[in-house]
């Protein structure tokens, strides 16, 4: 008796490796996944080596292991397996994405740099790779770094990242306009991001940064023409932030702003003041700006506003809900 239940465990198993031979590679990687997903990486690694062996040449299944490895802190073996793929003609920005990950957990900044550099030589519209080298740079060289975040918003204007690294670095230089321009942008990129209350910080101060100054119209240094429209518009609304900015001045100043920035049609197009434009004609502007500021400004003051304004708080929220912000690739003005 015995001896067939050995016989049968045997057998069973023996049909169970038969099996996940048989499968193919995409099955096997499907079952990767999986255990990706649970955070098994154990069993991950040993999947798809197997489903690397029947298809050599699968990026993804490539792509998963070196994360896979990378998760479990096993850098050396990562490194081995994505560095083959960066050379591969199907390599796409995210490799070196993946690749950058390993040389930061390795500490190996001088190879970081030079592989930023190599895949954005290769993919120079990835708004990722300009961020992650910003990033990189950023504590040796500044200057360096808003570059790549400038030229990252500039060639890749819908991924969000390159906005926050630059709106928060100009907030910390004399710079007046565009923290609040990149910052904004950032905020509806990212409505529930978790560096959006950060970011909605910055917004408000740097607003109460720009209003210190009695004539904005002669900080535009670089004569840049949108700076220059931007600033004699919203010079005109200085008067209204005599008592302070808060999130009621502020929807005040923003309405007008928008109204007179639309009164010709020879101002440039921008996605940020479009939307402006169209919460103004929905009449959920002051909603907007109190999710922006009010509860930045004042906590409590926000929910009360809330429960007095539910109906078109809810109208907001709704919309909210339903739209993605998205920059125009023709839309670059810095």
């Amino acid at each position: 008796m015995m001896k067939k239940l050995i016989l049968a465990t045997i057998f069973a198993v023996t049909l169970i490796w038969e099996q996940a031979y048989a499968q193919t590679a995409e099955q096997l990687h499907e079952t990767a996944k999986s255990f990706m997903k649970q955070g098994d990486y154990a069993n991950a690694v040993l999947v798809l080596n197997k489903s690397l062996q029947k298809a050599p040449e699968n990026m993804g299944v490539a792509k998963d292991l070196a994360m896979s490895y990378y998760f479990q802190k096993d850098n050396i073996k990562a490194l081995e397996t994505i560095k083959p793929v960066l050379d591969s003609k199907d390599a796409d920005d995210q490799c070196f994405q993946i690749a950058g990950s390993i040389y930061k957990q390795l500490d190996q900044k001088n190879e970081l740099e030079k592989l930023y550099k190599k895949g954005i030589k290769k993919f120079p519209e990835s708004g990722p790779l300009y961020n992650e080298l910003g990033e990189s740079v950023f504590t040796n060289n500044k200057l360096e770094a808003i570059k790549y975040w400038e030229k990252g918003i500039q060639s890749d204007p819908g991924y969000s990242k390159n906005y926050f690294n630059a709106a928060r670095y100009y907030f910390f230089t004399t710079d007046k306009i565009w923290s609040i321009l990149y910052g904004e942008m950032f905020i509806n990129m990212e409505p529930t991001g978790s560096s959006t209350p950060e970011m909605k910080q910055i917004l408000l101060d740097s607003y109460k940064k720009l209003f210190t100054e009695t004539d904005l119209e002669k900080i535009n240094k670089d004569k840049n023409s949108f700076v220059k429209n931007y600033l004699e518009i919203m010079n005109k609304q200085v008067s209204l932030t005599n008592a302070g900015v808060n999130a009621e001045v502020l929807s005040m100043v923003r309405a007008r702003f928008i109204i007179d920035w639309f009164v010709t049609d020879t101002k440039p197009a921008f996605k940020l003041f479009s939307l402006h434009q169209q919460l103004l004609k929905e009449g959920m502007f002051e909603a907007y700006n109190q999710w922006l500021f009010g509860a930045t400004e004042n906590l409590s003051a926000y929910e009360n506003w809330i429960k007095t304004h539910s109906a078109e708080n809810a109208a907001f929220i709704a919309l909210q809900k339903s739209r993605m912000f998205k920059v125009p690739t023709n839309q670059y003005y810095h």
